[in-house]
């Protein structure tokens, strides 16, 4: 990298950012996506490496406030990470990653970052943790049916314009998003990315569906963003509904969301490609064969601040255990951690004390959000018990309930 260099941005520069992003993950640049980016595109926290005046590779992140269990955290959100295919194998990735990472460190930043990785073996190295998974849903519509005596309540479900369902669509979003890890903060400008529908995304199909469960009294319990596909077999219809977002915030609201999008007229399949991995639908169905789910990675974590990180969250059951950590692209995370805590409170501070459980913080990232266990992580050979009893303590204590998950890409 001798011959290159790395900064921020001006505000000036987005729209070069912006191309060699794009250009990078081989995508076709529309005006109307680079000018949603731009709103909410946070200059101060990118960077860029240029050789000579040349722009060649891109990262920025986004400040915003993540559910983790028993609190609501400030993270890094890490999104556009690019190198131009000129400048492959130069070093550019992990330099940016180790400016990113070291600024957050030095100026008291975020204690925890977060990303989606285009593919999943390139932030390991840098400390990044599978911290949550996802699933891609196909329901086959003529094959199920709802489970007899399945509670739909006493509401009703409206079709609106999305200038009546988006101030709905907030409410319901906040009161599941503080009971929900992995979830995000969404302002204004977030919900305008989030029901973002250009023509070009819609896969031929007409524009976004909102639809709206209310109970008896009025309010929305509920909510489908979703897309109808029209389509016609060489007799029959075969259309197809793709899901953007479904919450529900009781049962029956959300047993009464999956049972108007199933038996939508002319639709033969269902398709939500971003759904948990503990997703209640197989098991509100007959036949659960017809739900078919495809299971991936999602977030990944990195704990910029050990200390500072482990002490921000709560934990299912009071704990206290030393870790030694290893971290070689951190290294001031590096050393023995003690982690005294419970469902109330929470600390975490150096120590000299013998250690009861040996990892990397890369292990205390893909745990942090109570998903992964760090019993399933020492099964794989990537955590040690040093003192008998501690991990499966802690590991309890880390674990939540639903599984975390973010429902979407930043």
């Amino acid at each position: 990298m001798t011959d290159l260099t790395l900064r921020p941005i001006s505000a000036a520069e987005f729209p070069e950012f912006y191309r060699v992003l794009v250009d990078a993950f081989h995508d076709v640049p529309h005006d109307s996506d680079r000018e949603l980016s731009r709103g909410r595109f946070e200059p101060a926290r990118s960077l860029a490496a240029f050789d000579g005046t040349t722009m060649v590779s891109t990262t920025s992140a986004f400040g915003r406030v993540m559910t983790v269990p028993g609190a609501l955290l400030p993270i890094a959100a890490v999104t556009a990470v690019s190198v131009a295919a000129t400048h492959r194998r130069l070093g550019l990735l992990t330099s940016m990653m180790r400016r990113q990472l070291t600024d957050l460190h030095e100026h008291g930043g975020e204690p925890v970052a977060a990303l989606w990785a285009s593919e999943a073996a390139i932030y390991q190295r840098f400390g990044y943790g599978m911290a949550s998974r996802e699933a891609r849903l196909t329901a086959r519509t003529r094959e199920l049916r709802l489970r007899p005596g399945t509670d739909l309540g006493t509401g009703r479900i409206r079709l609106v314009g999305s200038e009546e369902a988006r101030p709905a669509l907030a409410r319901v979003y906040e009161a599941q998003r503080v009971r929900s890890p992995g979830f995000l903060d969404r302002t204004d400008r977030w919900w305008d990315r989030r029901l973002y529908d250009p023509e070009h995304a819609r896969d031929g199909g007409p524009p976004l569906r909102f639809a709206l469960r209310a109970n008896e009294g009025g309010e929305v319990t509920g909510y489908a963003v979703f897309r109808t596909i029209p389509r016609w077999g060489e007799h029959d219809p075969d259309g197809e509904i793709q899901i953007r977002e479904l919450i529900g915030l009781t049962p029956a609201a959300y047993a009464a969301l999956w049972s108007f999008l199933l038996g939508t007229d002319l639709v033969r399949t269902v398709r939500y490609d971003r759904v948990p991995v503990d997703e209640p639908l197989p098991h509100l169905v007959d036949n659960p064969r017809a739900v078919e789910l495809s299971v991936s990675d999602q977030l990944w974590l990195r704990l910029v601040d050990v200390g500072r990180a482990l002490a921000a969250r709560r934990y299912t059951r009071e704990v206290d255990v030393v870790f030694k950590v290893t971290d070689e692209f951190c290294p001031w995370n590096a050393g023995r951690w003690r982690l005294t805590g419970g469902p109330d409170t929470a600390s975490c501070e150096p120590t000299t004390a013998p250690a009861d459980v040996t990892l990397t913080s890369t292990e205390l990232a893909a745990a942090y959000l109570g998903g992964t266990t760090l019993a399933t992580l020492a099964l794989a050979g990537r955590v040690v018990e040093r003192r008998p009893g501690a991990l499966a303590a802690v590991s309890a204590a880390f674990h939540t309930d639903p599984q975390p998950w973010c429902p979407e890409i930043f």
